[in-house]
Order: structure tokens, then sequence, then C-alpha cells
């Protein structure tokens, strides 16, 4: 079983990697309980799902289908080793940092409970943007990053109440498909060999968007 290893909110800063949004992607891990609920549409929305943290950019990120993003902590342990410096909780802008728990090999759809209240649905892998290839100050970060195929994962919350660090991490549903984050991130980015194979995973799981985008063969562009 998973558990959270911490949970990070991001305050509003200047963004220099997009300057017509702020940023909230320098999360920091918070004492005590924190309030989820589903943030609405990501146009006109709260932006996340976590009370107290910021979304600036809600044109492309935030809303109910990425309500709230997760990424492990072997995963940045992993990175620290590579780029010899220690990354804390929260730098990939995560919102739950998790233990034991591959994140990455969850299935689109797939249904979590997260302490005793929250129940989340895995929606789809978190797509690089300028923000955070700039806030790295890596070079080549996006090749890497890309590359590695561990993206974690963006959840939508099917039942909102309140988390806090040390809550297990239960997968309560998984689907008889295997369209895993991984799989989805490799076929949107680069792959797009595998589109096809996500529509395994049905349009229910899928959603609008990425079904749309596997039925069509369209790929994200990094820029």
């Amino acid at each position: 079983m998973g558990y959270l290893a911490s949970i990070n909110v991001g305050r509003a800063a200047p963004n220099p990697y997009k300057a017509e949004v702020s940023t909230g992607i320098d999360k920091r891990p918070v004492d005590g309980p924190v309030q989820v609920r589903p943030p609405g549409p990501k146009h006109g929305g709260l932006g996340s799902g976590l009370v107290g943290d910021f979304i600036g950019d809600r044109k492309n990120h935030g809303g109910d289908d990425q309500a709230l993003y997760v990424f492990q902590r072997e995963d940045l342990a992993a990175w620290s080793e590579r780029l010899g410096r220690e990354l804390a909780h929260g730098y990939f802008g995560e919102n739950l940092t998790t233990g034991g728990i591959d994140v990455n090999e969850a299935r689109i759809g797939e249904r979590w409970r997260i302490g005793a209240q929250v129940v989340v649905q895995v929606t789809s892998p978190r797509i690089p943007c300028a923000t955070f290839r700039g806030w790295t100050g890596e070079r080549g970060w996006l090749k890497h990053f890309v590359r590695d195929r561990r993206p974690g994962t963006y959840l939508r919350i099917i039942e909102a109440g309140e988390l806090s660090a040390g809550d297990p991490i239960e997968v309560i549903h998984r689907p008889d498909h295997d369209v895993t984050i991984a799989y989805a991130f490799a076929a949107l980015i680069d792959a797009p060999e595998l589109l096809p194979g996500m529509l395994a995973a049905g349009r229910e799981d899928l959603g609008d968007e990425l079904h749309g985008m596997a039925s069509r063969g369209e790929t994200f562009s990094l820029g």
C-alpha cells in the first residue's frame, strides 16, 4: 500500500518563462490537514483541487481532470542522484508526493482511496510545459524528462475531503485494460504508433480530450 509523503502548495509568483501569467510551480510541503475538492472546469473554475494552491495558467492547467498532480518520491530521489542536487518534495510542481506506489504504472481510470475520506481517479500524464522546462534550469531537460517515461499523473477528485501527510493510498478499482500513465505519455509525446492502443481504455476512462487525440492520431506539441 502506498502513502502520502507530503502535500505541497504553491503561491503566486512572477513567471519568467511564460510572462503573460503568474506561476505556482514552486510548491512547498505544508503542515496539517488540507482540504481537496473538485475545482470545476479548466476555464473559469478554481484551478487547483487543493485548497490554498495556486495555478497561474488556467488555460492549460488545472480543472477537474487535472485537479491534483502526483509525483513519487522514489523518482525524485532518482533525479536527485542523476542531477547531483537534492530535489525537495514539491519540486516538480506536484501537489502530492507519494511513496510506495508506482504512479506511472497506474492505469487510466484507476481509482484510489487516500486517507479516510478522499477518492480520486487517475486521468492523464503530466505533459511538460515551458514553465517546467525553465524552472529546472537543466540543459536538455525536456529531452531527459521525456526519455525517462515517468511523468507522474493527474487526478480527478471523486469524493472530496481532507488529506494529511502519512495518509495511506489504496487502489480500490483497477480497469481491465492495460493503458498506463507511462504508456499514454509515450503515445501522446513521441510514439504515435501507440495511440490506437490507448483506445482500449474507452472514452469514459480517457475523457473527451485524450480519446479524441488517440482517435485522430494526434500528439502534443512540446514546442
